[in-house]
């Protein structure tokens, strides 16, 4: 794959992008810079909630950022909410904003099954419930920060 080439252009052409992603707002499904990506076209009428989706973020400089977030609810006017596994903030995107769906990931060389029971399971007990989870992560962040002030009042490098 040329590296001047844009995420939409590769898919243009090619129908399948394949990368390794940067960030953790997937986790724990996808590891930062671990996880090959397998990105596919598809017609956006057969998306589906859970599906996994690749879209373009304008920031405030005006310069698309790549996001890959779970679509949680198809809304009645064709929009996407969606959020990270990682995450507690849902945004609503357009159809216009998806580049594709991911398809297939591999970790540690071996293809990841996402069809499987396994990622199955991980979509009904962590993806589905939100309300629970974001309490979960919420109490995690919140757990984390006190004993990150514990440890710097006790001298502690963590």
């Amino acid at each position: 794959m040329d590296n001047k080439l844009s995420f939409e252009e590769v898919l243009s052409r090619e129908e399948r992008l394949v990368f390794t992603n940067v960030g953790d707002s997937m986790m724990p499904l996808i590891r930062e810079g671990r996880d090959v990506l397998i990105i596919e076209k598809r017609d956006l009428s057969r998306l589906k909630r859970y599906d996994v989706v690749l879209f373009r973020r304008q920031n405030v400089k005006g310069r698309g950022e790549y996001v890959l977030h779970r679509i949680l609810k198809i809304l009645p006017d064709g929009n996407f909410c969606i959020v990270g596994d990682n995450c507690i903030e849902k945004e609503t995107i357009t159809p216009s904003q998806i580049l594709g769906v991911l398809s297939g990931l591999s970790r540690d060389g071996k293809p990841f099954n996402m069809n499987g029971l396994l990622y199955k399971l991980y979509v009904v007990f962590w993806c589905a419930p939100y309300h629970l989870r974001s309490f979960v992560l919420r109490g995690k962040w919140f757990l984390s920060r006190v004993l990150s002030k514990i440890a710097h009042k006790l001298g502690i490098r963590r």
